[in-house]
């Protein structure tokens, strides 16, 4: 079996893993109800624009923290919206794994 056969192999096993198709329908269901997934993209804006800030400063602008973190206080208590970012963590964390798996085995010659 060569590399692009696993690779292609584990991008299915990705795609059926719980993780994966709870994450898919949590955003379909997020992605039905317009004013969420407008709430949705404003933060998602506002997350990214304090991201870049920090990259490009090396410090947190407090004021888009505080309006990230508002935002997020607001959005939790929106069952879809809560269930979307349970599972977009637990897909993410599957992610991280296999990265880190492939990180590790590859590290000797990456260094």
């Amino acid at each position: 079996m060569n590399i692009y056969d696993t690779a292609n192999k584990l991008a299915q096993e990705i795609k059926q893993s719980e993780e994966y198709m709870n994450y898919k329908m949590a955003k379909q269901a997020l992605n039905l109800n317009t004013s969420l997934k407008e709430k949705m993209a404003e933060f998602e804006k506002v997350r990214y624009e304090a991201q870049v800030e920090m990259l490009k400063t090396g410090k947190q602008d407090e004021e888009k923290y505080k309006k990230v973190q508002d935002l997020y206080a607001e959005l939790i208590q929106i069952d879809d919206a809560k269930k979307f970012f349970d599972a977009e963590t637990k897909f993410n964390v599957v992610v991280a794994d296999v990265n880190k798996i492939i990180g590790e085995a590859v590290r000797d010659v990456m260094q």
